[in-house]
Formats: structure tokens, sequence, C-alpha cells
């Protein structure tokens, strides 16, 4: 069938939007008429090849739509059901059978490999293969062929064209926080970069019922805006760099239970490890550069402090995307405050104002 995509040529330049071929699915495979995508930082770094990906390719790992058509193997969903569209995992290497699928031992294969396991691709344009099965989707593109394993059903009554970037983002900084920090209430923790990501981290900080949660960033703007979701204080890391010090002398002098670092930067990673009471954790969920390298002071660490790497929130999307959703519904988790939508043809706009930081969550709408 003939499908309509945002296509990644070549490392580094504008999304292309272009005719492709797509073949039906196999007996294994669902296809989804996608009605939304969410825009994520990874979609970026792929494009900047700071993860590796096959060009041309079709990138978009935010996917949520409607279930065109199943194989016959699939049970888990029907034709017409509503869906969000999760990362790929096996199902049976010890990771994922033991609930943590976003630890799956074959995770950059199924998400990164650019093709199917046994090798092929679904999608071609004038007979060439096209990079495809971008976290088990390929989302930026009217319509994706995913598996059982990566679509979560949903309620009819909840909004779809919204609903995407439950599947990576949002669930990266939400579930870091609620699966793998878990916090008591009355407990403090700071997050920095108050991106999509971090953001998330603050609502579901909030929803837990911490006492102090403190937004780190450099833009005074976001700043702001974090206090509207939920953080108690705010610090710019510009004016503060010593943002350690400013913490204990201005707003926790006993340190911090948490903190959940979205950067990716060793300088920020290290003021978040001095900021730490004794047996505090930093959770760092951020892309760092090919090749990159975490540097820490090593004298911390003999208070107990740990760094913890968490992948898409340590979440079982079946069971917290929602989750997610119940709490949005309750008022609790607005993460809708951050969205603007785009069309699929004005993508490379939505990353252009991504990069320069004039919209938080870009949605890209498909056409009809």
């Amino acid at each position: 069938m003939e499908i309509t995509a945002a296509v990644l040529t070549e490392s580094q330049k504008e999304f292309k939007i272009q005719t492709v071929e797509l073949e039906e699915p196999r007996a294994d495979e669902i296809l989804v008429k996608i009605v939304a995508t969410g825009l994520c930082h990874t979609d970026i770094a792929v494009r900047d090849q700071q993860l590796p990906f096959p060009t041309p390719g079709i990138l978009g790992h935010e996917g949520a739509g409607i279930v065109e058509k199943v194989g016959v193997n699939v049970t888990k969903v029907k034709a017409g059901d509503h869906v969000i569209l999760a990362p790929g995992a096996c199902g049976v290497c010890e990771q994922c059978i033991s609930g943590h699928p976003s630890y799956c031992e074959s995770f950059f294969t199924l998400n990164f490999s650019g093709k199917r396991p046994d090798g092929s691709s679904a999608h071609h344009s004038h007979g060439k293969k096209i990079g495809d099965f971008f976290f088990n989707q390929s989302s930026f593109a009217t319509y994706a062929l995913t598996d059982q394993r990566s679509v979560v059903k949903v309620s009819k009554d909840v909004d779809i064209a919204l609903m995407g970037p439950l599947g990576c983002g949002i669930q990266t900084g939400a579930g870091t926080v609620l699966n793998v920090a878990r916090p008591n209430v009355g407990d403090t923790i700071a997050v920095t970069g108050v991106g999509p990501v971090g953001l998330s981290a603050i609502m579901a900080a909030k929803a837990a019922g911490c006492s102090i949660i403190i937004a780190i960033d450099i833009n005074d703007d976001r700043l702001a805006f974090a206090k509207d979701l939920g953080a108690t204080d705010t610090v710019n890391s510009k004016t503060y760099p010593e943002t350690a010090k400013y913490i204990r002398e201005n707003i926790a002098p006993a340190g911090l239970h948490h903190a959940v670092d979205t950067t990716a930067i060793n300088p920020v990673i290290n003021q978040l490890v001095k900021a730490m009471k004794v047996n505090g954790t930093v959770y760092t969920v951020g892309v760092m550069k090919a090749g990159g390298k975490l540097e820490i002071d090593y004298m911390p660490f003999s208070l107990g402090i740990s760094i913890k790497a968490v992948v898409e929130g340590d979440s079982l999307p079946d069971l917290f995307i929602p989750k997610l959703i119940q709490m949005y519904q309750d008022g609790i988790f607005p993460f809708d405050k951050m969205v603007k939508f785009y069309t699929l043809d004005q993508i490379n706009e939505a990353v252009e104002d991504a990069e320069k930081g004039k919209t938080l969550k870009a949605i890209i709408r498909m056409p009809d």
C-alpha cells in the first residue's frame, strides 16, 4: 500500500515528505493508521546520528492511532481499536519476563536496527529498502507496522491524537519517579532540564507527594512553567552554576532524597550528586553523544550516594500508560499543557521550534 511518510534521507538533514510503499502486515504484525506522533529528543538525536539508525529511514516513536488490520496470529487487538505504540521488546529474555522490557536483551536490535528481526524491511521506495521499525513502529507516517508487544489498547473516550507521547518521553520522566525512585510522601527531589521528560518527572513528583520539587534549567520561562506544573522551587543554573551549594543554602539544607537528570551533562550531574542526602540517588535519563563518558567525583559515593541510569521509565507499558491516562483524567497529570500540534508537512518547523525551545512537546498530526 502507498503511505505518506517523513523520510530522513541523510543525517543532519531535514525530513522529506515522500510517498512510500508499505507491505501488508505479516501473521504477527499489526497495521495502525497513525493519527498523531509525538516528536521526541531521541528523534533529533538519531537525525544527528548521536544514536545510529540507517538512512534513508523513517523515524517517529511516539505514535498513536487506530488499528487498521491485524495478522492471523494477533489476539491482543482488532481492527478499530485505539492504541498507543511503545518500544519493541522480545518478551522472552530474562529482563522481559521479569517485568523490565525497557532493558530487553534485544532492545537495540528491535528498535534501532532499521529492519525486522529477520533482516527484512517493510518500507520501500522505487524498489529500494528504507530503514524502518524505528522503536518497532516508524510512526512519522500515515500508517505503521508493529506487533502485539508494542501496542497498548486505550479507551475511545480519550483524545487519541494527544496520547502518543505517553509511549516514550512522558513515560520516561514519570516512570523514573513513580516506578524507580518511588519517593515517599514528603521526600525531596530535583529535576535538571525542564523539557517534556523533566516536566513529566515534576508532575509525577507532585502526584507522589514530594514536599520539595526543584526545577533546574537555564531558561527562566521554562522554570516559570515548571512551577505551574508542580515545582515548589526553581534554580537557574546559569545564574547559580554551583547549584548544589545554592540548594543547600536556600532550599534543602539537609540535601535531597532523589534527583532526575535529563541533560546528560557531566557538570550538571556532578552538582546533583553534591546535593544529595546520604544514600540519595541520582537517576539519569538523558542521551549522551556517542563516545561520551560519565565523569563523576568519587568522594560522595562514600556516603552511599548512587547514580542509576533509567530507560523508558522502567515501565510495563500495558500497565503504566493506562495509569498515566487515569492520572491525566483525574487532573493530576496535565501533560496536555506542554503540547503544540503540527501537521506532517510542518515536521521540520516542529523540529526547529523544539530545538530553539519555542515548543515544549510537538505532536505531528497525520493527514486524514
